[in-house]
């Protein structure tokens, strides 16, 4: 049990995989040592506190390489300007904005391109802590309730969601 939780552990701070694999992998692979609660709990805490870690370090990581004159004249102001563009639907939107983007299951968001925009946007901790709480359990509760559906045979193992949904995890 210990081994396929750290191996669901291992495959959720993959980036761009994250709980959008650990989790089928989870549902499918290791069903005889693990349920299915205990793999949706696993797999979202784990992404959860990882989110939480990245915000974290972004602030010292951007620190170190600001001290490089290249970055910071060719590179910084690209990004702050970015930044004051997108800025206005962050204080619009809120976390909930956030939340969508890191919840939406699909390739490219999650909570290492979560944290890094909302880093980017000025978001602060607290409301990016809500907005990767939120976006994990949307993105938790959906990938999960896909992988039940074509588990228990209510999605058709030859539809085509289902071939792409599995074929990517084999």
């Amino acid at each position: 049990m210990l081994q396929a939780i750290l191996w669901l552990t291992a495959i959720t701070l993959i980036p761009a995989l994250e709980l959008r694999a650990s989790v089928p992998v989870g549902i499918f692979s290791m069903d005889d040592q693990l349920s299915w609660p205990v793999v949706f709990l696993v797999c979202v805490i784990v992404n959860i506190i990882l989110g939480w870690i990245v915000f974290a370090v972004l602030g010292p990581i951007f620190s170190f390489i600001r001290k490089w004159r290249w970055f910071d004249h060719k590179i910084w102001p690209i990004l702050e300007r970015a930044r004051h563009r997108i800025h206005p639907y962050i204080e619009k939107y809120g976390e909930l904005g956030v939340a969508l983007f890191i919840g939406i299951p699909l390739p490219g968001s999650g909570v290492y391109t979560g944290a890094f925009g909302a880093y980017l946007l000025g978001v602060s901790k607290k409301k990016f802590a809500v907005a990767n709480v939120l976006g994990v359990l949307i993105a938790g509760v959906a990938v999960t309730t896909l992988s039940l559906l074509i588990l228990y045979g209510a999605v058709g193992e030859n539809s085509l969601l289902a071939k792409l949904f599995i074929k990517n995890v084999h």
